[in-house]
């Protein structure tokens, strides 16, 4: 029970989060941003979908179902983060890469003092949502598979950043 309300939860955020995304879209190109590593984003939606679907099927698989109310409570605080992250980008939120040269790049909220912070989150959480329901497979796969997308990601995005 605990399972599949998490799991609904996740989907609706991360469906919330695709909307606010496609919305700040619109904006950006209305103000000249250009689109960066738009090569890797197919590989990277897919990657997410496919920790989703990891996540439900090694669920099932287990034969003892059970969770760590601790690091629930831990994944909430990540999304508490989350959400600075995107409020203090506003509108230059977005899962692909723009830039957007007749603005200045965000220096505030978390941006202060660490220079890709919404990364961080995004490696905290493949990581603590498979082993808050001891799913350690997708938590040690995933993982992995996430440190190289953002190796190619981060690599993109700086240089989007220095122009």
């Amino acid at each position: 029970m605990i399972f599949s309300l998490f799991m609904i939860f996740l989907l609706l955020l991360r469906v919330g989060e695709l909307l606010l995304s496609k919305r700040n879209e619109k904006w950006l190109l209305k103000n000249g941003a250009i689109e960066y590593g738009r090569e890797h984003y197919p590989i990277m939606v897919l990657l997410h979908a496919c920790f989703m679907i990891s996540l439900v099927v090694e669920y099932l698989i287990q034969p003892i179902a059970s969770y760590s109310l601790v690091l629930i409570v831990i994944y909430f605080l990540l999304i508490v983060f989350k959400a600075w992250i995107i409020l203090s980008l506003g509108k230059f939120w977005n899962t692909k890469i723009y830039r957007v040269k007749k603005f200045p790049l965000v220096n505030k909220g978390l941006y202060k003092v660490i220079k890709h912070p919404n990364y961080m989150i995004v490696i905290a959480e493949i990581v603590i949502i498979p082993l808050a329901f001891h799913l350690f497979y997708t938590a040690i796969i995933f993982t992995l598979l996430n440190l190289a997308m953002l190796y190619v990601r981060i690599k993109e995005e700086n240089k989007a950043l220095l122009i």
